[in-house]
């Protein structure tokens, strides 16, 4: 599979009142929400980058419990080497400590640390998020303009957070239809967005890559 020779990462200011983002590359675009689980057959990610994906968060959970033990509550999702923690910590410097852990785990493109500073959120609390996070996930479906498996979708006390690699166009319309969703207080977008140029190439390069041929 090939890819496309330049990523353009914009950083786009959202409904975020205070964010931390360390990147080692280019900027991101920051504001909107996240999305759910995708299928190998249509990620817009690598199978290889699927599974430093899935490294990455697992390193990230020993690492925020060698960091802060049972402190707090985090969780991190990690989207194409883009690393999003969420949660809460007791401390400032919990966070950053959590933060700078996780940034030198390898293969981290760049983080973006939405952790908040109090108690951890209750059972209730996380039981409505991953509700609210079905029904984002069901409107984007619903809507059938935009493709759901390009998005991952995460809720922390009623803020959702959008994760992916989707153009301007398709990160606009997913948080749209996120801030409609009932139960929602605000849409965070941590998008790595691509051309729409980029997407087609990324499109007509995927049949090649899961059926073994060449391109």
């Amino acid at each position: 599979m090939t890819r496309p020779a330049i990523l353009r990462l914009t950083l786009l200011a959202g409904a975020i009142a205070a964010s931390t983002l360390i990147s080692a590359c280019a900027p991101l675009l920051v504001g909107g929400a996240m999305v759910g689980s995708s299928l190998v057959a249509t990620d817009r990610r690598t199978s290889g980058t699927q599974v430093e994906d899935q490294t990455i968060e697992l390193k990230a959970s020993r690492r925020v419990s060698e960091t802060i033990g049972d402190r707090g509550h985090v969780n991190v999702t990690s989207y194409n080497r883009l690393v999003l923690i969420t949660g809460e910590v007791p401390t400032e410097a919990d966070k950053t400590s959590v933060e700078q852990a996780i940034a030198r785990i390898d293969n981290v493109k760049s983080v973006v640390n939405e952790l908040l500073i109090g108690t951890p959120s209750s059972f209730s609390t996380r039981s409505s998020d991953t509700l609210i996070t079905s029904k984002v996930k069901a409107s984007i479906v619903d809507a059938k303009d935009v493709q759901v498996n390009a998005f991952k979708v995460l809720t922390e006390r009623g803020n959702v957070y959008l994760m992916g690699r989707v153009t301007e166009r398709e990160a606009d319309r997913a948080a749209y239809i996120a801030r409609g969703v009932s139960g929602v207080l605000k849409v965070v977008k941590v998008f790595e967005v691509v051309t729409e140029a980029e997407l087609a190439g990324m499109q007509t390069s995927a049949p090649a890559a899961s059926t073994g041929t060449k391109p």
